[in-house]
């Protein structure tokens, strides 16, 4: 009924597939992680410890890159993921550090990764703008609110479908927070 051969290669080439799939998702989960702590380490302004867990993600991610090649990292959702959340952390630094938000020149990442890390941008912007003003820096909570402006003047432009979509729908409500914080800061400040 079935070639028996043509169903072993068939396992064989299962088998493989799986255990790639299985290395490539703990790698990520493991870049993933530490783009998190990355940006843990962000919010309380630890520049030197981001530093250096982004030479660690960045050097994860061309080991991967190099065992299995760009196309079979871009299967893999939790690699997507992975990056994700990196180019949340780099984006979060660029703009904390009033540096320009530009592409990785030494990474191969899709576009997809780097939209929706500067629609997560906008809650970690929240969060940095909340904990600023918790600490009594009220117009650099203020300055966020600008940046996060900048950012969604840019994503507006877009027609968002699909996963991004969900994704820009969430960055507006926490810019909408960022709006409300930065109304009662100038009140505030007038104060």
């Amino acid at each position: 009924m079935i070639n028996e051969s043509f169903l072993k290669q068939l396992h064989k080439e299962y088998d493989e597939h799986e255990i790639t799939r299985r290395k490539i998702s703990a790698a990520a989960n493991e870049i993933l992680f530490s783009s998190k702590k990355t940006i843990f380490a962000l919010q309380k302004n630890k520049f030197t410890e981001a530093d250096e867990k982004f030479i660690q993600i960045e050097n994860s991610f061309r080991a991967l890159e190099k065992n299995f090649g760009h196309n079979r990292l871009q299967q893999e959702g939790a690699w997507r993921a992975a990056a994700e959340e990196y180019l949340e952390a780099k984006t979060f630094y660029a703009a904390i550090k009033n540096e320009e938000i530009k592409p990785s020149t030494d990474l191969n990442l899709e576009y997809e990764s780097y939209l929706g890390g500067l629609c997560d941008l906008i809650g970690e912007l929240v969060r940095y703008a909340t904990n600023s003003a918790a600490n009594g820096q009220f117009l650099e909570a203020v300055k966020i609110k600008e940046k996060a402006d900048e950012i969604m003047t840019q994503l507006v432009e877009f027609d968002f479908t699909g996963y991004l979509r969900t994704k820009y729908d969430q960055a507006r409500g926490h810019w909408r927070k960022l709006e409300q914080i930065s109304y009662d800061l100038r009140l505030k400040i007038k104060e």
